[in-house]
């Protein structure tokens, strides 16, 4: 009987260490099925909240230049410029501009992509080549800026364009005249003529620079019949 004695001593001691339970003890209850499922998600990492974009305050990328060409390759690509202005072909004059094609080149005549387009009052390719950086002040084989025969040609919004990108109004050609002699001497005075002077006057343009004969603007009107030009010029006052 000693192995139930010891028994029985051990059962006692166990017992005193675990201690009874009082009354305002919490006895644990094992967890509910909802319960555990929302501690398991509880305990998963929240997902990152999306990077917002800062909205860009910076000015756009340039364009890239285009790369250098050989002196024979931009001396052809020239070439075709001017080839695609006379032809008023304006998406291809477009086109060679952004490759790199120099709106001041002149070939043979000495005409420019510009001055061409200034002359004969294409005025789409004119555009171009201004935004192009064209050399206002560039003269064509008589020594004339391309207002000079605009004005002759009476191409008024071509004259317009022109005096608004800041062409020289009093320039004098190598036969000695101004875009307003021209304007008298070289059309027939008729109401394109007649604005091209009005526009010249309104640009500051002097009718009085006298032509190699020592005609005024006023004298040459007179001299062709043209009385609605000598009555612009007389009035201008």
């Amino acid at each position: 009987m000693r192995w139930f004695g010891a028994l029985l001593l051990v059962l006692v001691l166990a017992g005193c260490q675990a201690g009874p339970a009082g009354p305002g003890a919490s006895v644990p209850q094992p967890a509910s099925p909802a319960a555990s499922v929302q501690a398991s998600a509880d305990a998963l990492p929240s997902a990152p909240e999306p990077a917002s974009q800062a909205p860009s305050s910076g000015p756009p990328a340039a364009t890239a230049a285009p790369p250098a060409l050989s002196a024979e390759a931009q001396a052809q690509l020239d070439q075709e410029l001017i080839a695609a202005a006379k032809a008023n072909n304006v998406p291809l004059v477009r086109e060679l501009i952004a490759r790199g094609g120099n709106v001041n080149a002149k070939d043979a005549l000495q005409d420019s992509a510009f001055l061409y387009a200034g002359a004969e009052g294409l005025n789409e390719v004119l555009r171009l080549t201004l935004a192009a950086g064209a050399d206002v002040a560039s003269t064509n084989r008589y020594g004339g800026t391309a207002l000079i025969p605009a004005s002759e040609h009476g191409h008024v919004e071509t004259v317009q364009i022109l005096i608004g990108a800041g062409v020289p109004v009093n320039h004098v050609n190598n036969l000695g005249w101004t875009a307003m002699q021209e304007a008298i001497l070289l059309n027939n005075g008729g109401p394109r003529q007649q604005e091209v002077v009005r526009l010249l006057l309104a640009a500051g343009a002097d009718p009085d620079i006298r032509d190699p004969e020592g005609r005024t603007a006023s004298q040459n009107a007179e001299r062709l019949g043209f009385a609605e030009i000598a009555a612009i010029l007389r009035g201008r006052g």
